[in-house]
């Protein structure tokens, strides 16, 4: 990590040293720091509105941006990811230099505002043609049994829109599933079914 970045580091911790203000979740020398800020803003009524920010920042910080994660119990999925997108709006002007100290001031004195934009969670930074590489990631969910598929498929996609993820929803063992997968790639799947039992 760059001496920028371990000044940074210690200087956010000399700032936010209330109780539970600040912590450092992760620390290596290969996948950066991560650490986490509890602040408060005001939110759309004027009151206080507790904030969760998880930054992430990666061995070549400042010269890149740092990964992001808002969480909140006064926001909808929507808002935070619409809080996340501005931060990086706003890092995106400050790369280069130690940023995380003025990301969380100007969270601190805009989230007010950045709730009040009409259609709160559209506008995303990757519609707008800036991208942010958070890397791939794969999930995978194992489910039992379900009742009802299509039920269940809707669910699904509808936590993947909230969520603005993209990716493919895959059912193994379901036997229309199974007809397809051998069909398609000549795999035996009785073969397969005993291998893994």
């Amino acid at each position: 990590m760059a001496e920028p970045a371990r000044e940074e580091l210690s200087a956010l911790a000399a700032i936010f040293c209330g109780p539970d203000e600040w912590e450092v979740l992760s620390r290596s020398e290969t996948d950066g720091t991560v650490f986490r800020i509890l602040t408060k803003a005001e939110g759309l009524t004027g009151a206080d509105v507790p904030l969760e920010l998880v930054f992430h920042l990666p061995v070549n910080y400042p010269s890149c941006l740092p990964g992001i994660s808002v969480h909140s119990e006064h926001l909808t999925r929507a808002q935070s990811v619409t809080v996340k997108e501005k931060l990086l709006q706003q890092a995106e002007n400050l790369l280069s230099e130690p940023m995380v100290h003025e990301l969380v001031l100007w969270i601190q004195q805009n989230l007010r505002h950045v709730l009040n934009q009409p259609d709160t969670g559209s506008g995303s930074t990757f519609a707008t043609g800036m991208t942010v590489d958070d890397g791939l990631w794969l999930t995978l969910l194992r489910l039992d049994h379900m009742r009802a598929k299509t039920k269940y498929v809707k669910t699904v996609e509808k936590w993947a829109s909230d969520l603005k993820l993209t990716g493919r929803l895959m059912f193994m063992g379901v036997p229309d599933s199974s007809e397809n997968l051998q069909s398609r790639c000549g795999l035996k799947w009785k073969e397969m079914q005993r291998e893994n039992d």
